[in-house]
């Protein structure tokens, strides 16, 4: 769990609702269903507009990232490295099979696959450049949901405080709904503004982090796939793995 994430959270929500108590407010007031539901589906209906279901399921299901990163699995994996080139040199690639089975990630065990197979380095180069390259304009795609919604939000808080306010000059003529529509106008407002700043345009930006990390992490294996398919010492393995970090 990431606990910073959470806390973040947390604190951010806490300063808006201590805030509105020390001016003198009720943290009731802020609680408007039909301000909330104006900015929250009228957003989500902009950026599965914007961006597709499949791009929107993605970035939903990345979500979860935000408060338990995926794991890093980093010095395990510069073992293994270490292990198959020496291993790789001293008894040839075909030796590396026995090590595919424990292998539980695609992208590594496609790289290891190549090497087995006596694919020419250049080739393997070529392949998992395309994989990464792939990879990371797809899961940036999906990213790019939660800034879309960071970016509608404010206005579409702007259209419910739009919409409250015709409420209230339709009803001039009865003092006790024009109450209701007022705080719908100005909540609206709050709710679009806070949603992008707190929620969407943070996890946006975790979620980018995460996503270069892992860029990384596989630029990393190709450059050491390459580097084990040429036979290269241990040594010089053990150093491209250094220049990631």
């Amino acid at each position: 769990m990431d606990w910073a994430s959470l806390a973040g959270l947390l604190l951010a929500l806490a300063g808006i609702l201590f805030g509105q108590v020390i001016e003198g407010g009720r943290i009731d007031s802020l609680l408007q269903p039909a301000a909330f539901l104006i900015v929250t589906v009228g957003t989500m209906g902009a950026v599965l507009l914007q961006s597709g279901s499949r791009n929107v399921l993605r970035g939903a299901a990345m979500l979860r990232w935000v408060f338990r990163q995926p794991e890093d699995g980093s010095a395990n994996i510069s073992r293994d490295l270490v292990t198959w080139s020496n291993t790789a040199r001293r008894e040839g690639l075909l030796s590396l099979e026995r090590h595919l089975g424990a292998v539980k990630d695609p992208f590594t065990e496609k790289g290891l696959r190549m090497i087995i197979d006596g694919i020419h380095p250049y080739k393997i180069r070529e392949i998992l450049d395309v994989d990464v390259s792939t990879f990371e304009r797809r899961e940036r795609q999906a990213v790019k949901i939660w800034e879309a919604a960071g970016g509608y939000a404010p206005t579409i808080g702007i259209l419910g405080a739009v919409l409250g306010l015709i409420q209230v000059m339709e009803n001039l003529s009865d003092p006790s709904r024009l109450g209701s529509g007022i705080a719908v106008a100005f909540v609206a407002t709050v709710y679009g503004v806070g949603l992008a700043n707190l929620v969407f345009l943070p996890i946006a930006n975790k979620l980018k982090s995460i996503v270069t990390d892992e860029v990384r992490r596989r630029e990393m294996l190709t450059d050491v796939f390459c580097s084990v398919a040429n036979g290269d010492n241990v040594r010089i393995v053990e150093e491209r793995m250094l220049a990631y970090k």
